[in-house]
Parts: structure tokens; C-alpha cells; sequence
């Protein structure tokens, strides 16, 4: 179960024609998008990032206009709930490229017991998938908001409204439709992630040296002086005394200037 039994790679391509396979086919876009056609009448439009997977013995084809890039995989018996092909959509923090790319190293090189570890990649890839599905009760314009403030949120310059008008719906519908079915608005969705990332870094001893400045634009905040508002809104102190508070005892200043 979960058995890697072929690792490919496409560099940039056009078409693929009509074929199937014995196996379950997984294939990661590592570029450009384009659309995977099925015997049914079906089709999956995938772009960077996505994974679309296709069970044995289904005819399919896959073409772009612009042209493609993927690592595709071949699988012996995973274990999805699942007998028609379909995309687990966007990759924001790499589980999916880094389970791809190793597995297409190792099932390239002559390392001794290679089997090993793409044994664990198949596993640790199927389980990627499954975790996927079953957090994905999202609709689409939704899911495409959380994968724009996953991407983004710790980036000072990422424009959220701007990334959200982008979407052919109106943006009050969206922003309600968001709240609805997350259960905060995008922008508070943005700062639980952006404060999340920020208590790491203030508890860990690896960033003691950093200024509040510095943890601000690593969090996506440009001005220290709101980052610090927010931070004292969300724990009710400021980002030192978080840092100082966490890091007592531990036998090391914490580097933070307010």
C-alpha cells in the first residue's frame, strides 16, 4: 500500500496525449496550467502547485496552451476514499514539492536501499492527500483566498483586498461567504497566521537577536509600531515582555528593543 513504483518528470509540455495507466497516477504541477481531460466528458483545470490524481484504468489526457511542468508519480493501492480522479488544490507551505521531488531523487539514483525512504514518501505522500481532503470543505472562491493568505501573509507588500478583488465575485459577497464558512473575516484569518508565526519566533531562543522590527517584517508587518498594537490586541502584552516573559530562565538575553 503506498508503494512509489515510478517517478517522472515533464519539462515544459504542451500535451499529453490519451492514456491510462495500471497504477493510481499522482501528478504535482511544479509549473505554468493547463487542464487534465477524462473519457467521461470531465475535466480538472490545475495550476502551480496543485496535485491531481488519477485512479487505474481511466483514460485521461492533459494539455495547456502555455505548457506545463510536473514530477508524476505512479502508486500501488493508496489508500483514498475516492474511484474518480480528483485535485487537492495549492501547496502553500511545500509538503507536496518537497514529497515529490525527494521521491523523484530517490527513485532516480542508485543510493542502497533507496526502497526505504520512497516507501516512507509514499506514505508520508498519501497522508498528505487524505489530510487535504478531509480539511477542504471549503467552495472554491474561498479555498482560493486561503491558499492567497497562505502564500503571502508574510510578506509586508501583500496587497489582501487587492487579492481578493482579483476574484470574478463581489467583494462584500466574498468577504461574508469567507466568514461564513471560516469563521472569521480574511483579514482576521491573515492576522491569527501572521500572530501565530509571530509568538514562534518571540518563544524560540534562535531568534532572541532579532529587533521587534525584524520580527514584524518576517511576520508581513512594514511598520513595528502596528505590528506591536496588533501583537498587544492578540496576547494582551507587548512583544518583548512576551519574548522576556517566554524566555526566563532560559540564560540568554532576548536581543528585543522596542
Amino acid at each position: 500500500m503506498n508503494s512509489i513504483l515510478y517517478v517522472g518528470e515533464h519539462s515544459k509540455t504542451y500535451d499529453v496525449l490519451w492514456h491510462t495507466h495500471e497504477e493510481w497516477e499522482l501528478v504535482y504541477c511544479t509549473g505554468g496550467e493547463g487542464a487534465f481531460a477524462f473519457e467521461n466528458g470531465s475535466m480538472i483545470a490545475y495550476r502551480q502547485g496543485d496535485v491531481v490524481v488519477v485512479p487505474p484504468r481511466l483514460l485521461h489526457a492533459n494539455s495547456s496552451s502555455d505548457g506545463f511542468t510536473n514530477i508524476h508519480m505512479r502508486m500501488d493501492t493508496p489508500a483514498f476514499h475516492s474511484k474518480s480522479a480528483f485535485k487537492v488544490p495549492g501547496d502553500p507551505e511545500g509538503r507536496f514539492r518537497y514529497t515529490f521531488n525527494e521521491a523523484r531523487y530517490y527513485y532516480q539514483s542508485d543510493i542502497t536501499m533507496r526502497e526505504l525512504v520512497l516507501e516512507a514518501l509514499g506514505d508520508l505522500t498519501a497522508s498528505y492527500i487524505m489530510v487535504s481532503l478531509s480539511n477542504s470543505g471549503f467552495s472554491e472562491p474561498v479555498e482560493q483566498i486561503r491558499i492567497a493568505i497562505m502564500h503571502s501573509y508574510t510578506q509586508p507588500d501583500f496587497a489582501l483586498d487587492a487579492a481578493i478583488r482579483e476574484l470574478p465575485f463581489h467583494y462584500d459577497y466574498l468577504r461574508k461567504l469567507f466568514k461564513k464558512e471560516v469563521g472569521v473575516t480574511p483579514l482576521e484569518y491573515m492576522t491569527g497566521l501572521r500572530m501565530k508565526k509571530a509568538e514562534g519566533m518571540l518563544s524560540s531562543a534562535w531568534s532572541r537577536d532579532y529587533s521587534v522590527a525584524e520580527v514584524a517584517e518576517m511576520c508581513g508587518y512594514s511598520d513595528p509600531l502596528y505590528f506591536s498594537r496588533v501583537f498587544n490586541k492578540h496576547f494582551g502584552c507587548s512583544p518583548s515582555a512576551f519574548a522576556k516573559r517566554y524566555r526566563a530562565g532560559g540564560g540568554a538575553g532576548t536581543g528585543l528593543e522596542s
